[in-house]
């Protein structure tokens, strides 16, 4: 091998070399922007899980506040303007232990 294609050997070595190297930082950097992006993406989404939990937990208790029949009393009297029935509009029904009347078909 003459000097002449060893240098152009070394040239063309130290250029894939080179081309190999800053490859792999782009893709490095790359990969490392990806992983900032992904690291701040996950602490906005656990953010909202946060949130979104303690909704839930005021929402649960919402919930159960409504299903006590004296809240039930309050926001039917003052939230929809309800009154209790009078005295002819209520309807007694016979005791669970009696026969009741036959019901109706309709149709053939």
């Amino acid at each position: 091998m003459s000097a002449r294609d060893s240098s152009r050997w070394f040239v063309l070595s130290w250029t894939l070399a080179t081309i190999a190297c800053v490859c792999a930082f782009v893709v490095h950097l790359a990969l490392r922007g990806r992983t900032l992006a992904l690291g701040y993406e996950l602490g906005r989404a656990r953010s909202e899980q946060a949130h979104l939990r303690e909704v839930k937990r005021v929402l649960e208790l919402e919930k159960a506040s409504y299903e006590t029949p004296e809240r039930v009393e309050i926001v039917s009297r003052t939230l929809l303007g309800m009154e209790p029935p009078p005295a002819e509009r209520i309807v007694t029904l016979p005791a669970a232990g009696h026969a009741q009347a036959p019901v109706a078909k309709n149709g053939p």
